[in-house]
């Protein structure tokens, strides 16, 4: 595949829409530790999330709100989902699921940002084969 700076380098991007793209980049930035990558002009903001990425958009005129019953909710691997929990927290999140250790070796919490966009943050603290825990592996 070829390279170009003025794209995120992931494979998989989400965009998400949001009334003020400045507004929305600061806050996740500060909420989540997330990073501005770009900015193109005030309607787009690509953010570097670790490795991958997430792109803030301007909302359309035809877009009450982009997030509410999108059905949507993007995961996003931590280091340590209680430390990341309580940042979010500070910063205004709304935390809807405290974080929990499920089976399947992972410690996450859910939470909604300020635009009502569904965050899961996922922290893995065992490795732990599908079939432990009820899951069908197919290519692992």
């Amino acid at each position: 595949m070829l390279g170009n700076r003025s794209i995120p380098r992931a494979v998989v991007i989400p965009v998400l829409a949001y009334p003020d793209v400045n507004q929305a980049a600061e806050w996740l930035c500060d909420a989540f530790g997330f990073s501005v990558r770009l900015r193109i002009g005030n309607h787009r903001v690509q953010l570097n999330v670790g490795d991958g990425a997430v792109i803030v958009r301007e909302m359309r005129p035809n877009e009450v709100n982009a997030a509410l019953g999108a059905g949507h909710s993007i995961t996003i691997r931590v280091e340590d989902a209680d430390a990341h929990c309580k940042r979010a927290r500070e910063q205004g999140a709304q935390i809807t699921q405290e974080p929990v250790t499920h089976p399947y070796g992972e410690r996450q919490y859910n939470a909604e940002d300020f635009a009502g966009h569904s965050w899961t943050f996922s922290q893995s603290v065992a490795d732990v084969h599908p079939e432990e825990w009820g899951g069908t592996a197919v290519q692992l």
